[in-house]
């Protein structure tokens, strides 16, 4: 890392929009060494509505024995405070609407205690819609169609990661509101289910939202011999897919889950217990040489400027852009 790239990532607001590790002093302490300013947090997966609360009061206990390190963010003005005082922000999310149940006023309570951030399904089939993994991709349900409008009533950004296509290209559609696809990479680099494919990019930049590429291996080209170069290789797909205010940084880190342990053979079960939906909890995986740690973040900005990237660009990747659509799906509908 140059004098350059590190003055330029300690100024930077740096966004992750997604990490899902298993959370500590030590994690927020590596997010501080990142410098990181905010983190998506979302280690809910198959949760029902007493979990879900259960995982609220938990960031209430994080927040409360670590406010040297960690502040909780439920507006863009906590960002700003967040980055002033050398904090890195946690925003609560959930990589599934299961916390909701059957519940459409149970979205707004969620966003008053604190969660920004909902993907509309994980995996497989909930209420609202499928998740890639489901073996019959019916597209977006009526209760989802209602989900999704209490969402965006109410500020709650729609992330589509691990949603299926044709339920992703409904909710695109269907909303109000810009969405994101908060951690992924593209299908036409690797053809692997979890990847998206590039129709779908252009329709969620196309409806004002963002593309968050994930450091996940299997994805990658090179899977688990990808380098940080690889890395940026996806994100020069996408970026020339959805352009530059559309792209930005969702690394999926899960750091501190031993693989294979308890929670990640959890997460790679339907529902948490039912059958087996992929390897991924028991099989190696190790993140691209050069951002394979949350601490390794700024080796991001020096491998963009290494490109030639402009420094407009950077910003916006490490978290401008991430900014921007948070102001605009944030604020509850007057």
């Amino acid at each position: 890392m140059t004098e350059d790239s590190f003055q330029l990532h300690q100024r930077s607001i740096v966004i992750d929009g997604l990490q899902t590790c298993a959370w500590s002093r030590e994690i927020f302490e590596q997010m501080r060494a990142g410098g990181l300013t905010v983190v998506n947090a979302a280690s809910l997966l198959w949760e029902n509505f007493s979990e879900g609360m259960a995982y609220v009061r938990t960031w209430e206990r994080h927040f409360a024995e670590n406010a040297d390190l960690i502040i909780p963010i439920r507006s863009v003005a906590d960002i700003e405070t967040a980055k002033r005082t050398n904090r890195t922000g946690i925003s609560i999310g959930w990589q599934n609407t299961s916390p909701l149940e059957d519940r459409l006023d149970y979205v707004r309570l969620f966003k008053l205690l604190g969660v920004n951030t909902m993907q509309l399904t994980y995996n497989t089939q909930n209420y609202s819609g499928a998740g890639y993994l489901e073996e019959r991709d019916s597209g977006l349900t009526g209760f989802g169609r209602e989900v999704l409008h209490e969402m965006n009533r109410h500020g709650v950004l729609c992330d589509l990661s691990h949603v299926g296509d044709l339920t992703s290209a409904d909710v695109i559609e269907h909303s109000r509101r810009p969405v994101c696809i908060s951690h992924v990479l593209p299908r036409a680099l690797r053809d692997v289910k979890r990847n998206k494919p590039d129709h779908l990019f252009r329709a969620c930049a196309e409806k004002g939202g963002i593309v968050g590429v994930s450091l996940f291996s299997p994805g990658l080209r090179a899977g688990n011999d990808a380098t940080i170069d690889d890395y940026l290789d996806a994100m020069t797909h996408v970026l020339n897919i959805v352009g530059e205010d559309h792209i930005a940084m969702g690394t999926d880190f899960s750091t501190g889950h031993p693989r294979p342990g308890p929670w990640l053979l959890w997460a790679n079960r339907d529902k948490g217990y039912g059958r087996q939906l992929t390897e991924f909890g028991r099989t190696t995986i190790r993140k691209p040489a050069g951002f394979a740690s949350i601490p390794e973040t700024p080796n991001l900005t020096a491998a963009m400027m290494r490109r030639g990237w402009s420094t407009g660009l950077i910003e916006k990747i490490l978290g401008q852009n991430w900014l921007r659509l948070y102001r605009d799906t944030w604020t509850p509908e007057v």
